[in-house]
């Protein structure tokens, strides 16, 4: 049961989420974050939630003058200003950073993916956002991560998504990151739902809880042995409530929540049937590791096994003394290369954000190459 009296002195989930880890919302629509009961923590976007802003009716001037502007530099330069014009509506309804994420198509090309972030963070600074109010997602792929470890060095702050497997989180370490963000359930599960581990306690009985826990504890390892800052876990892709509170026993940070999670999270009361495990306030991010409790005799099993593996009976827990970015991330590649379920899921998440990007690709061109009904084609 939980040891904190939070449920106590809140209402709703959201009330009691707030008080255990940072809630962010993963939606860039300002009248819906304006609505909300509490300001979320950070604003995440990705290239599917970046396309239907781009596309709403508010921004349609906005994006034609845009377009006209940057006509020379191509649509990808279109883009990364109206995410940074976008993200610099919602800053004063939110408490903390503001997330883009690099393009998806570059997610193989190290100088690509840097210089991609590298824009990303200019046009921030054009508009007055500094490096402690934004954040850079790229996508783990190994030369996302040797990208994320120039970005880091250079002092620009990067996020590690598509996580999908421990080796990615210790890597994503290694390169300096500031946060990872596994997804708890691959996105297929959206288009096909007998995917989807609709379980009654996900954090023992969902199948990626394992890997969850895994790096969390790997995290506080390595902390514990180096001193050094880990990246904070944003847990992302709930599909219900359960998950969401799931994400706090099994040591996450933080949770990316949908437009649709926050507003049910808001309109839900609090209920102990759904309160499972142990559960501690939200620490300082400095603290974080070092705050963590030691296993728990309920979570103690997620760390000997692996049900997503394609070997069973051959578990071994990732290695935090590998240097997965040595010779071009060649150990992160190989690692990837055996772990079929998690090579999938990433290049899954990767190709439907390149399908997403591209959808903008068409709707910023159309609106330069259309001379005939020129800002109306929007």
């Amino acid at each position: 049961m939980n040891e904190t009296t939070d449920q106590d002195q809140a209402h709703t989930w959201l009330d009691v989420m707030n008080e255990r880890l940072n809630v962010d919302i993963d939606w860039m629509d300002p009248e819906f974050i304006k609505s909300l009961p509490s300001k979320p923590y950070d604003q995440t976007s990705n290239q599917l939630w970046m396309g239907i802003q781009l596309a709403h009716t508010t921004n349609r001037e906005l994006l034609a003058r845009t377009a006209r502007e940057l006509i020379d530099s191509g649509w990808l330069a279109v883009y990364t200003k109206m995410g940074t014009i976008m993200c610099k509506e919602n800053m004063a309804r939110i408490r903390g950073r503001v997330l883009v994420q690099t393009s998806p198509a570059q997610a193989y090309d190290v100088e690509a993916t840097v210089n991609h972030a590298r824009e990303y963070a200019r046009e921030f600074k054009i508009r007055g956002i500094s490096e402690e109010r934004f954040c850079i997602k790229i996508p783990a792929t190994g030369p996302g991560v040797l990208a994320m470890r120039k970005l880091s060095a250079e002092g620009i702050p990067v996020l590690g998504t598509a996580v999908f497997s421990v080796e990615q989180a210790i890597a994503c370490s290694q390169a300096g990151c500031l946060y990872i963000s596994p997804y708890f359930n691959e996105v297929r599960s959206h288009e096909d739902p007998s995917l989807w581990p609709d379980v009654e306690d996900p954090a023992v009985q969902h199948p990626f809880s394992h890997r969850i826990y895994q790096m969390t504890q790997a995290f506080k390892q390595l902390h514990e042995k180096t001193g050094m800052p880990q990246p904070l876990i944003k847990l992302a892709a709930f599909r219900h409530i359960r998950e969401v509170i799931a994400a706090s026993e099994l040591g996450c940070h933080s949770v990316t929540v949908s437009a649709a999670m926050m507003r049910e999270l808001a309109d839900t009361n609090y209920s102990r049937e759904l309160d499972r495990g142990q559960h501690r306030s939200k620490s300082t991010p400095d603290r974080f590791y070092d705050s963590l409790p030691q296993p728990s005799e309920r979570l103690r099993t997620l760390l000997a096994s692996d049900p997503l593996t394609s070997r069973p009976g051959q578990f071994e827990q990732a290695e935090i003394d590998v240097d997965y970015l040595a010779n071009n991330a060649a150990a992160l590649s190989a690692a990837l290369h055996r772990d079929t379920a998690g090579r999938r899921r990433l290049e899954d998440a990767i190709n439907m954000f390149i399908k997403a990007e591209a959808a903008s690709q068409q709707l910023i061109e159309s609106t330069v190459l259309d001379p005939v009904r020129g800002d109306s084609v929007l």
